[in-house]
């Protein structure tokens, strides 16, 4: 057996938004260190190699890689939620196989989907619209990014370990250090040596590379409560059944983001290449709001899982609530400050006062229903920690990926950016809806039915 959980890391025991916060703010700070690779590529192309090099790195070549990494991100959902559980319960055995079968995936799960990347870019970027005169530096971008997809998914995989035990400081430690790797390097591909769009390319892949090494050292060598050992690494068959149980759902739904939001950018393709810089740039704004509600996900997520582990049932519907307050109240004061420093935050990433307007557009019609999105998160996420993901995956399929496709080629065609970007707002708000309804539902049964096979 293991020293005791709630010695190491007060998730079990502690004054429960103490304990949020504290998980919260580490993974916040890394979250933004991890989008900071991107952002710090778009502000660098943005101003010193014009409009088509940031429509190239952010634009359709965004698109494809968020939904990717999206989709595996998810994935790992089901590892870390198996870990969480095994570590709040005690469990070493169970910790130490998924550990290893989670490490194994994401090796595979890289190296194929780089493979497939890498050779399937140019179609991909055909049949999302993108402007001829993007084509080759949009492919350059995605297939420099895929041909190290598996440093993406070895950092992402460990990451989500640690921080499933408790551990959000070494992952931002380590994204500190890479970001700050990929910045200077960036400033010296693009300014001095002038490579663009390569050089932005190469620096993340370089950058990405060191933090899979770091997350996988810290793992070797400094877990007191499980240790990856190379020879160990291989998939358990009954592990990675329960982790595709847990994380599959996830990991669509993550992609029917993805795949909407694609749907939507060929659209916006259509438009021009102002838009498309302005739906970049907006995007890296917009990036914040994510960066903070994930965040709070994860962290509710971590401690449900290990609450749920230990079988402290009133801890687990408190904490959600909890939750659920802060990153209400979080999402109210951003979009405040969108709605008010709009002109200025996009000033940041373009001087092409076309192109601001068109964004500003964007932020106004999307921006005030962030909060909507939030009751999606929160209690998507609580039901993950325990388990539950089929229902909640349909929804967000049917409301968010089939309502905006349905949307996109009915509703908007010819009736121009705002009818467009609507199709976030409304879709917010009918998946918030139904989440919400289905967690009240489930939450008490899930509890009840854990009670009943303790009892017994």
């Amino acid at each position: 057996m293991m020293e005791t959980t709630e010695k190491q890391n007060g998730i079990l025991e502690g004054v429960i938004w103490k304990q949020l916060l504290l998980f919260f703010f580490p993974i916040l700070i890394g979250t933004f260190f991890q989008q900071l690779y991107n952002t710090v590529d778009t502000v660098i192309v943005g101003q010193f190699a014009g409009k088509e090099a940031l429509s190239s790195v952010g634009g359709s070549s965004a698109q494809i890689i968020n939904m990717v990494v999206g989709f595996f991100t998810g994935l790992t959902a089901g590892g870390t939620v198996l870990i969480s559980q095994a570590y709040g319960a005690s469990h070493r055995q169970r910790l130490e196989d998924a550990l290893h079968t989670s490490y194994a995936f994401g090796i595979l799960g890289g190296i194929g989907l780089g493979i497939l990347g890498v050779a399937a870019a140019p179609s991909i970027l055909h049949a999302m619209n993108t402007p001829s005169e993007l084509m080759q530096m949009s492919t350059l971008y995605i297939r420099i990014y895929f041909s190290g997809l598996v440093f993406v998914f070895i950092y992402n995989m460990g990451a989500a370990i640690l921080r499933a035990i408790g551990d959000s400081k070494r992952p931002l430690y380590y994204l500190v250090v890479c970001c700050m790797v990929n910045i200077v390097l960036d400033l010296l591909l693009v300014l001095y040596f002038g490579l663009g769009v390569l050089g932005v390319a190469a620096a993340t892949l370089v950058s990405q590379a060191i933090s899979a090494g770091m997350v996988t050292w810290a793992l070797m060598r400094k877990v007191d409560c499980m240790k990856l050992s190379v020879r160990r690494i291989r998939i358990h068959r009954e592990v990675l059944k329960n982790i595709l149980q847990i994380g599959f759902p996830s990991g669509l739904q993550a992609s029917m983001y993805s795949i909407s939001n694609m749907i939507v950018q060929a659209a916006l393709n259509l438009l021009g290449v102002d838009t498309m810089a302005a739906w970049t740039a907006y995007g890296k704004i917009d990036s914040v709001f994510w960066m903070i509600n994930s965040s709070f996900g994860i962290a509710l997520t971590t401690f449900v899982g290990q609450n749920f582990g230990a079988g402290k049932w009133e801890r687990v519907k408190k904490g959600t609530r909890v939750c659920l307050g802060m990153a209400v109240g979080t999402a109210v004061c951003l979009t405040a400050v969108l709605m008010t420093a709009g002109r200025f935050l996009l000033g940041i990433f373009t001087g092409d006062a076309a192109v601001v307007e068109i964004g500003l557009t964007m932020m106004r019609n999307i921006a005030p229903a962030f909060v909507m999105f939030v009751f999606i998160e929160i209690f998507s996420g609580s039901l993950r920690a325990q388990g539950y993901t089929f229902v909640t995956t349909v929804i967000s399929v049917l409301g968010v990926c089939v309502f905006r496709i349905i949307w996109v080629s009915m509703i908007t065609p010819g009736k121009g950016l705002t009818w467009i970007v609507a199709c976030y707002p409304i879709s917010w708000i009918l998946c918030a809806v139904l989440v919400s309804g289905y967690y009240f539902y489930k939450q008490k049964r899930i509890i009840l039915r854990m009670e009943g096979r303790n009892a017994t």
